[in-house]
């Protein structure tokens, strides 16, 4: 069966960094689209990147963009997801996502509801 599991999520102060890692399972990683969203309290969830595993072409939210960095290991099956320059505003429970059917289309992130699965989500709290 599908697996994600994430790890790398903590508390920083502002300006710092954090990388968050999603290890994929159970279906072929390298033709789909997979994403990093995120939820803060009260809030809807947010993309905040994706990458198509199969040409690592990358997309962001104008929120991250220039901060964050997505990025792939293939022989792990594992999608990573850089945090720099970190924000209070970015203090939320991140999730990644995958759908072994979904592509990614260029200039977008998907929404929440094209993906199938999804990881246990890391907090990363910002002050």
């Amino acid at each position: 069966h599908v697996q994600l599991v994430e790890s790398g999520g903590g508390s920083v102060q502002a300006g710092g960094s954090l990388r968050l890692s999603c290890a994929a399972s159970g279906y072929t990683y390298n033709r789909n689209c997979m994403a990093w969203f995120r939820q803060a309290p009260g809030k809807e969830r947010e993309g905040v990147a994706r990458i198509a595993t199969g040409s690592g072409d990358t997309y962001y939210a104008d929120s991250v963009k220039g901060r964050f960095t997505i990025s792939q290991d293939n022989a792990k099956n594992t999608v990573y997801l850089q945090l720099n320059s970190l924000k209070p505003e970015d203090t939320a429970m991140y999730y990644c996502a995958a759908d072994p059917f979904l592509g990614c289309l260029r200039g977008s992130i998907p929404p929440a509801s094209d993906f199938s699965y999804w990881g246990q989500g890391t907090q990363v709290t910002v002050s």
